[in-house]
């Protein structure tokens, strides 16, 4: 199917064009599933023009409509697959991690979560044959944990083997200057940094490295800290299904791979059975697409256990944090 410009849409010309891409609106379908309201505000146009706009874009880009099980199946072939490069994690995600889809890992501290977070950011830049999807990443940190020197470390930890002719494994410090790291200071902050993602993800397209991987260490920190008390839980869980939605409409128009990473409370009232529990309740249980629980065993071990998922079924692998990176056991 050839590619459309936004242009191309009935009542989009080049000056509105420009106001939509620095929004973050680069694609036909990002403007057909957009909100009139959100359109009217990043065009600066009226709500009446922007319907207009939004149903032209629907009909071209075939968005909307009933599609039967064997046109899903037909689309469902650009998904692409992320390695962890530890062959019982990667077998029990079905191949890797999936593009457009939301993996979330839970576990309580010291349990992996941010070890694989910068695995997978190493991993994310090499090339599909060797695991990776050849693209950048956007790390987007609220607990000050993502250390460049870990990622150096992991670098040159790596063991591939097959290498494709031509490829020669990037230094460190290549690897440090493909991932894209910013800071969050509040929740509010947190949202608006996927609105910059989409933002620079169309200048890392353009310059032949795109996003193939968005990280958020973590997803319930800020919300957290900022929203304490039973009287702010509507408010907090508002804004973190919408902040859910944006991460999966970004990763969804790039098909690249969302990873976000969980704080956990424990139940106390619970008699039997683990009493750690992923923040963020049924929000962020029913908007990520593949759930993860790590914890500690014995002898370094760390147990990653496949506890939600819509095609796969639960397992569980172990795996090893080595100064070397992410390794089996």
């Amino acid at each position: 199917m050839t590619a459309l410009d936004i242009e191309d849409i009935p009542g989009v010309g080049p000056a509105t064009a420009d106001r939509l891409r620095d929004a973050g609106y680069i694609t036909v379908e990002s403007i057909a599933t957009a909100t009139p309201v959100d359109l009217a505000e990043a065009a600066e146009l009226g709500e009446s023009t922007t319907k207009k706009i939004i149903k032209a874009a629907r009909e071209m880009a075939d968005i909307g409509g009933f599609k039967t099980g064997t046109d899903i199946l037909a689309r469902r072939q650009d998904i692409l697959k992320l390695k962890v490069l530890v062959p019982e994690i990667d077998d029990l995600f079905g191949g890797g991690l999936e593009s457009q889809a939301i993996t979330e890992l839970y576990g309580e501290f010291g349990s992996g979560k941010s070890q694989i977070a910068h695995q997978l950011a190493i991993n994310c830049q090499l090339p599909q044959e060797l695991g990776g999807l050849g693209g950048s990443c956007l790390y987007i940190d609220t607990e000050n944990t993502f250390r460049p020197e870990r990622i150096e470390q992991m670098a040159e930890g790596l063991e591939l083997a097959d290498l494709p002719e031509g490829y020669t494994i990037p230094t460190p410090d290549e690897f440090l200057a493909n991932i894209h790291v910013a800071r969050a200071h509040s929740s509010d902050h947190q949202m608006l940094l996927i609105d910059a993602a989409r933002e620079l993800s169309n200048e890392l397209t353009a310059s032949g490295l795109p996003v193939k991987l968005i990280i958020i260490d973590s997803l319930t920190s800020l919300f957290r800290s900022e929203y304490a008390g039973r009287g702010t839980l509507a408010g907090r869980q508002q804004k973190l299904n919408r902040h859910m939605h944006d991460l999966f409409k970004l990763v969804d128009d790039l098909n690249a791979v969302a990873l976000v990473t969980n704080q956990v409370m424990s139940n106390p009232g619970l008699l039997f059975g683990d009493p750690t529990k992923p923040i963020g309740g049924n929000i962020v249980g029913h908007n990520a697409t593949y759930r993860v629980y790590l914890r500690k065993s014995k002898a370094g071990k760390r147990i990653a256990r496949l506890v939600d998922s819509p095609n796969l079924p639960d397992g569980e692998a172990t795996f090893m944090v080595e100064t070397a990176g992410i390794k089996p056991c």
